[in-house]
């Protein structure tokens, strides 16, 4: 497995890799990874020849008092996981090669940016859509693999690369959970053993949210109360939001008459987690 950390060394080598027809899958991630991550780099070794992944730690996706100083790092395992999984390059760039002295370019997406996580991390999609325009001229992928656990996140890429006609396929993995159904995060490290069963609230509320569609309840109102309480049966847990919008534009949801995204995000204690589902309409006989 290659280490790469210079922008030059890697575009050199995707170019080479190019010209030999080989097509490249890119995981981009921030590090201390997980199996949701590894996952990721599976998927794209399905649909290519070579596997590159990216870890760097972004710092225009933190919004001012977030936890960019205290998030998880660790390097060494990182590479050891990856080597296993079968990658077979590794791009490590530090934050001076991605922006050196001057640096004051931005991509910005608009409306699918502004509700959900946008309203509560000003500024958070800008530098992930930022620093994934960089990563993309930089790794030259063909096919890029992004969680479903950061639904907006994906929806954001995938409207970056439709407007800019970026030649780059977005392909989304489905949430991969741990044993007890938490949604496997970096973040996860910061529970206390009580927390991580507080935060179990989160996927317990989506699953009565599609269990009350299942009964035939079509009001998101509704539903979205169904969610609420689930989520406020206990202590230590703070909604950030709950929410139901359409799965491609992000536009709210009034009626659950198709497949509708549930979102949700929520502190427990200092730690702030996602999770979501798509809420689907069962078929009438």
């Amino acid at each position: 497995m290659r280490i790469i950390e210079e922008i030059g060394e890697m575009q050199q080598q995707a170019d080479a890799w190019r010209r030999e027809g080989k097509a490249i899958g890119f995981a981009p991630t921030m590090g201390y990874l997980h199996d949701g991550h590894l996952a990721l780099v599976k998927a794209a070794r399905s649909r290519a020849d070579i596997v590159v992944v990216s870890i760097f730690v972004n710092p225009t996706q933190f919004s001012p008092g977030e936890d960019l100083e205290r998030y998880p790092r660790d390097t060494g395992r990182d590479l050891r996981l990856l080597r296993e999984a079968g990658a077979d390059a590794v791009f490590l760039p530090t934050t001076a090669e991605i922006y050196p002295d001057g640096y004051q370019t931005h991509v910005e997406v608009s409306r699918v940016t502004t509700s959900l996580c946008g309203m509560s991390r000003p500024g958070h999609f800008r530098g992930v859509a930022t620093v994934v325009t960089k990563l993309f001229n930089i790794v030259k992928p063909h096919t890029a693999v992004f969680g479903e656990k950061d639904f907006q996140q994906l929806v954001t890429i995938r409207r970056m690369v439709r407007d800019l006609n970026m030649d780059v396929e977005i392909v989304g993995h489905p949430i991969v959970r741990e044993a007890d159904g938490l949604a496997m995060s970096s973040r996860n490290v910061y529970l206390t053993e009580a927390q991580r069963l507080t935060a179990l609230r989160l996927q317990k509320s989506l699953a009565a949210a599609q269990a009350l569609v299942d009964t035939g309840e079509r009001r998101a109102e509704v539903v979205l109360k169904r969610v609420k309480e689930v989520l406020e049966e206990g202590d230590d847990l703070l909604i950030d939001y709950a929410q139901i919008r359409h799965p491609e534009t992000l536009e709210e949801t009034v009626l659950i008459e198709a497949p509708a995204l549930c979102a949700l995000a929520a502190f427990v204690g200092k730690t702030r987690l996602i999770d979501n589902r798509i809420l689907n309409v069962p078929h009438k006989p």
